[in-house]
């Protein structure tokens, strides 16, 4: 209480979408409530409550402090007779502003809201860890919904069960080998915890390939992993090699001595090889342009070794190596002892560049989304239009659709394995692992199925949720503002950002982590810890090999007494997924048991810190932390209340299909061309988000991808004999400096087309880096 300067202030207006109200404001420890009561039934109609109530209730807006994103006052200038005013943007898109008759007051409230927002310098001085639920929350326990063996049992895969060329190794289980990655890790059958020891010195932060998901049909799967420690030198690993082999040759070793007719894998007939972009008849509607681009170039350089087999299951697969990073970002994490797999010692396998975009990237996106709404407190008009189309958003989340179209094709139609991975695999990697479940597997569309997906794939997979949803926020986010200036010199929270040339911003953030690494002592067993996810600097010193973890697994700098938001540390990664799965269900409606209303309150409880599911980075801080039995899950909150987030047109006939059923009976597609704005969230109509009827002014054309091929996701392809689009001439990732320079200019980042400042700029940035990469090689 004792951040709280003014626990409650009369006579206080708010500004909520236009309309002003009066009432009462309150500042609680964890909540800004604002409470109104209406003075007539037309004012109550207004304010959202039902006109044949007789009595006239109070009404409250609840706002918890953690959720807002940028809080900003306006002091109003002595003698001005003006009221001074702060206003709230929240990540929930709930925008407010709050008028006040004394200026001090509105001061004290802006000072006691930055307080108790970002000045709590702990996690564990959040809401989550007092928060104590009413019934029937109280006896639900969500920590259950989620057990890893059970589930890796569902998948076909047990100690006690028929070998699916899988076993479950307990490596990890201390969390010692990859502090990362969950406690159970499911590799191949034919690797020895030996091998995985070794193969994961060559991976980032040890976070080598292990399964994630299993399909029950074919028996292929999706694994993940992070980027190869290659470097500028091309290092290998024949540990790694092994590993990634093995997995791609499970399936065939499951399958030895069975038959397999066309009508359960759709496999090819006797002499005859599948093409790649054939479709079973009911799913040729969901074909299209990209997909027959993707299918030709993945089978134009799929690997000799298997088109030259025939009649032995696996022959017709195209097993892929998918790096979801842009191919500049590939080339350039090279310069610091990381970057992409050398095909030439992956033979087995083809490489897919997906030309994903980086966090900073998707942050700067939402910010523009932000701005173009931003005045949805003091306005019922809609929001600019042109500026939502400009933001890039469903570019970005049409692309992830591709990406996770792609794999799920893969898997469920082609009968091959799929090996993910960004930089460090837990952004990028985390949503395409998701998002092709979602289209493989019905059981990952009910309510608890998805449930499990999101602790699987996000939880325990270790997604920096802690880190990219900035719970506890920062000064920076909150500005005073002046009548007659906008947001002051130096607040660089959201939704600000800077305006730069397309081409310098894409070198920028694609090398931002060699110039850190330039100017960073390091060692040689450091050197996968000089960036941290998409470019970043790591916090906290923190690397794979640090000590100085904090007694409750969180890594922090000497001496720091308290933890701190690194504002380009955040982005809204997780946000993408239910966006993108908000499409799914948009498109597929029947085809999930839970509705968008089950996705909104998910987004609002990422940032509320009302429970402590989302509070840290991985498994091993939630263990250490003891958030089980501290605080409470975030599914308490959905189970007690699973009526609420049914949906009424969910045709359970995916529920009642068996796991053995036909693939094709299975699969949902995403239409990319149809990406539309979840209006919802915006608390905005279809119309005004989407545009309806002819005098609508629709957005400007979405590409599916950001740099991809004539629409498509894909923005290179590899094998070990040839190269699509990748880069450079040949093959696209070259050994040594040359090669990475003349993969950049391939790129357009070297020296640009046209002599303009923005691409002499670019040519003189890439330049000086080639100078500093000499350098080191030195």
């Amino acid at each position: 209480m004792e951040k709280i300067r003014i626990p409650k202030v009369d006579d206080v207006q708010i500004i909520r979408r236009g309309i002003p109200l009066s009432g009462t404001l309150h500042l609680t420890p964890h909540h800004l409530i604002f409470s109104h009561t209406p003075s007539s039934p037309s004012e109550d109609s207004v304010a959202g409550a039902p006109e044949k109530s007789p009595r006239a209730r109070p009404k409250e807006l609840w706002i918890t402090y953690p959720i807002i994103a940028q809080c900003s006052i306006r002091p109003a200038p002595p003698g001005s007779g003006l009221s001074s005013s702060i206003r709230l943007r929240c990540r929930d898109f709930t925008f407010v502003t709050f008028h006040f008759a004394e200026d001090q007051e509105a001061r004290d409230v802006f000072e006691s809201i930055k307080a108790l927002t970002c000045k709590l310098g702990r996690i564990e001085k959040l809401y989550a860890f007092s928060y104590r639920p009413q019934q029937p929350e109280r006896d639900v326990n969500g920590w259950t919904c989620y057990d890893a063996r059970q589930e890796w049992r569902r998948l076909g895969v047990s100690e006690k069960a028929v070998d699916k060329g899988w076993r479950i190794s307990r490596i990890n289980e201390d969390y010692k080998f990859s502090p990362t990655y969950p406690a159970l890790l499911p590799v191949p059958s034919t690797i020895s915890d030996n091998v995985l020891n070794y193969a994961g010195r060559y991976r980032s932060r040890v976070r080598i390939p292990v399964l994630t998901y299993l399909h029950p049909v074919n028996d292929c799967s999706i694994t993940r992993s992070s980027q190869p420690l290659a470097g500028i030198r091309g290092n290998r690993s024949i540990q790694d090699e092994k590993l990634v082999s093995a997995i791609f040759s499970t399936s065939q070793t499951s399958h030895e001595g069975q038959t397999f007719s066309t009508s359960s894998l759709n496999a090819p007939k006797d002499g005859q090889q599948q093409s790649l972009h054939a479709t079973p008849p009911n799913l040729e509607s969901a074909s299209s342009d990209a997909e027959a681009l993707e299918d030709e170039l993945v089978d134009s350089t799929s690997s000799e070794n298997y088109r030259a087999v025939s009649g032995i299951y696996g022959a017709q697969q195209h097993n892929l190596i998918v790096d979801a990073r842009p191919t500049v970002n590939a080339f350039a994490m090279q310069a610091v002892g990381l970057g992409s797999e050398n095909m030439d010692n992956y033979k087995f396998a083809t490489k897919a560049y997906l030309g994903i975009d980086n966090i900073h990237v998707m942050r700067e996106s939402l910010a523009k989304v932000m701005e173009a709404i931003k005045d949805s407190d003091i306005t019922p008009l809609p929001p600019n239009r042109e500026l939502l189309a400009k933001s890039g958003w469903l570019k970005h989340i049409a692309g992830l659709l591709d990406g996770a179209r792609l794999i799920a094709r893969q898997i469920g139609l082609q009968h091959s394995h799929v090996l993910i991975h960004c930089s460090d695999g837990w952004d990028r990697t985390s949503q395409l692992s998701a998002l092709s479940q979602l289209c493989l597997d019905p059981y990952y569309r009910t309510l608890e199925g998805f449930i499990v997906l999101v602790e699987k794939d996000w939880l325990s997979f270790g997604h920096m949720f802690r880190h990219r949803c900035g719970h506890l926020s920062s000064e920076k986010w909150f500005v005073t503002q002046h009548e007659g200036l906008g947001t002051p010199n130096g607040a660089t929270g959201p939704p600000s950002f800077t305006q730069s040339s397309s081409s310098s911003k894409a070198l920028e953030n694609a090398l931002l982590s060699a110039k850190g690494f330039f100017n960073k002592d390091r060692d040689s067993n450091t050197r996968d810890a000089a960036v941290d996810s998409d470019g970043e600097l790591p916090l906290y010193g923190d690397s794979p090999n640090s000590k100085k973890d904090s007694p409750s697994g969180k890594s922090i700098a000497p001496n720091a007494d308290k933890e701190v938001t690194k504002v380009k540390e955040t982005s809204p990664v997780f946000h993408q997924f239910l966006d993108a799965t908000y499409q799914l269900l948009y498109q597929h409606p029947t085809r999930f048991e839970f509705n968008e209303r089950f996705l909104r309150r998910l987004l609002y409880h990422l940032y509320s810190c009302q429970y402590g599911t989302f509070l840290y980075n991985n498994e091993r801080e939630r263990v250490e932390a003891k958030v089980q039995e501290r605080t409470r899950s975030v599914w308490d909150y959905f189970l007690s209340r699973r009526e609420q987030f049914l949906n009424d047109r969910y045709a359970d006939t995916d529920a009642k299909l068996d796991e053995r059923e036909r693939a094709a009976d299975r699969l949902i597609f995403p239409r990319v061309n149809e990406v539309r704005w979840w209006h919802e969230i915006f608390g905005r109509t279809d119309d005004e988000m989407n545009g309806r009827g002819p005098a609508a002014s629709a957005p400007p054309p979405l590409s599916a991808s950001s740099s991809g091929m004539s629409g498509t996701v894909l923005t290179g392809v590899e094998t070990a004999e040839t190269a699509v689009g990748a880069g450079s001439s040949g093959k696209s990732v070259s050994n040594g400096v040359g090669g990475m320079n003349a993969g950049l200019a391939k790129l357009g980042l070297g020296k640009g087309s046209g002599d303009t400042a923005g691409g002499r700029r670019a040519g003189a940035t890439a330049d000086a880096v080639k100078r500093e990469m000499e350098v080191e090689m030195q």
